[in-house]
């Protein structure tokens, strides 16, 4: 992979999914093991919204001086935007990344790794507790 810092053009856009309600997953029974998991609502938006360290600008900057342009996407000339869902625990931690919509050659693999990479968030508070909520980050990658 390629580090290009400057020539890496971005869309990053926090689609916080607006919408009034609150979106509740239950993680049920895991498959074939039988054991109950713990049963946590994942919000959309509560009271405190989870924050990178330093704010949005701040994982704007972490996300273009951490992505690598990968070579098969670079070779093919591939530009798209990847987008990515995952949530913010009661702890600060980025869980349950993956790709909603990818464009392939690399690019899903690299938008996920560095969404992976993420250090601690303040976690989210709903009611005074801290909660997980959920995000979807659009990350675009652009050739110049």
């Amino acid at each position: 992979m390629i580090k290009m810092p400057l020539k890496l053009s971005l869309f990053i856009a926090f689609c916080i999914c607006t919408q009034f309600a609150v979106a509740q997953q239950s993680r049920g029974e895991q498959a074939g093991e039988g054991k109950k998991v713990r049963e946590e609502p994942e919000f959309l938006v509560v009271e405190d919204m989870p924050e990178f360290p330093g704010g949005d600008k701040a994982m704007f900057k972490y996300i273009a001086d951490n992505i690598n342009y990968p070579k098969e996407a670079l070779k093919h000339k591939i530009e798209g935007r990847v987008t990515i869902q995952f949530v913010i625990d009661e702890e600060g931690n980025v869980v349950d990344a993956k790709v909603l919509k990818g464009i392939g050659y690399g690019c899903d693999e690299e938008a996920l790794r560095v969404v992976n990479s993420m250090p601690k968030w303040k976690p989210g508070k709903q009611r005074g507790d801290n909660v997980r909520v959920r995000f979807v980050l659009p990350i675009r990658f652009v050739l110049n």
